[in-house]
C-alpha cells in the first residue's frame, strides 16, 4: 500500500468503507453470515460440518460465490486493460444494484449472492501481476502491517508509516457502523446507499485514471 499516492490510499479507504457497509447489511440479513469476510464464513463452515448443520451448506455456497466474484473481477480487469480499475468498480456497482433489485423482487436471502460476488470482485481493484496489493474487504493482514509499522516507528523508522493501514481499517469500521445503522432504519433497502457511493467512486477513479493517462 505504501507505493500508492495519497489519493489512491484515500480511495482505498473509501472502498473498504463500502465493503464494511455492505458486510454489515449482509450479516444482519442472513443472521450471522458475511458477504466479504470469508475467514468468518470458513469458520461457520467448519462449525456447521462439526455439528452436522445445514448452515455448512450455506457457508460453502457463500465461499464459492466469493471466489467466482474474484474471478469475474479479474476477468473484467483483463478485458478492460488500461481502464481496469473503473471497469471493476463499475462491475461492483452493477452487482450491488442487482442485489437491491433482487430484494425488491422478493428474492429474500438469495439477494445476498450478488452482494458476495460484488465483494469478491472489489478485491481485484488493486491486483497487479496476479497479486492483490491492497485487500479491501478483510483486515487481518492490514492489522499485521499496522503493528509492524508501529514497531518500526518506535524503533526510529518512518514515524507515519502506520497511518495508511490505520486509515484502511478505520474505513471498514466506519462502513460497518454506518451499514448497521442504515439497516436498522431501512432494512436491505439500505443497499441503495452503497450503490450510489460506489457509482460515485467509480466515476472518481475513472477521472483519476484519465488524468494519469495525460
Amino acid at each position: 500500500m505504501m507505493q500508492y499516492d495519497r489519493r489512491v490510499r484515500v480511495l482505498a479507504a473509501c472502498f473498504s468503507c463500502v465493503a464494511g457497509y455492505v458486510d454489515s447489511i449482509g450479516f444482519l440479513m442472513t443472521g450471522g453470515f458475511f458477504v466479504s469476510f470469508m475467514s468468518g464464513n470458513s469458520t461457520r463452515l467448519g462449525i456447521g460440518l462439526a455439528d452436522g448443520s445445514s448452515t455448512a451448506g450455506f457457508a460453502a455456497v457463500l465461499l464459492a460465490t466469493f471466489v467466482i466474484g474474484v474471478m469475474l473481477g479479474a476477468l473484467t480487469g483483463r478485458i478492460a486493460k488500461a481502464r481496469r480499475r473503473p471497469a471493476v468498480l463499475g462491475l461492483v456497482t452493477v452487482l450491488l444494484a442487482t442485489a437491491l433489485l433482487a430484494h425488491m423482487l422478493g428474492a429474500g436471502v438469495l439477494a445476498v449472492i450478488p452482494m458476495v460476488l460484488a465483494m469478491g470482485a472489489e478485491n481485484t481493484v488493486f491486483a497487479e501481476d496476479g497479486e492483490v496489493r491492497i485487500g479491501l474487504t478483510y483486515m487481518t493482514g492490514t492489522l499485521v502491517k499496522l503493528g509492524k509499522r508501529l514497531t518500526a516507528a518506535l524503533l526510529g523508522g518512518d514515524p507515519l508509516g502506520w497511518a495508511p493501514f490505520l486509515l484502511l481499517w478505520l474505513g471498514l469500521l466506519t462502513g460497518a457502523v454506518t451499514g448497521a445503522l442504515a439497516y436498522r432504519s431501512f432494512g436491505v433497502h439500505a443497499l441503495l446507499g452503497a450503490v450510489l457511493i460506489m457509482a460515485t467512486l467509480t466515476l472518481v477513479t475513472a477521472r483519476l485514471d484519465l488524468d494519469r493517462g495525460r
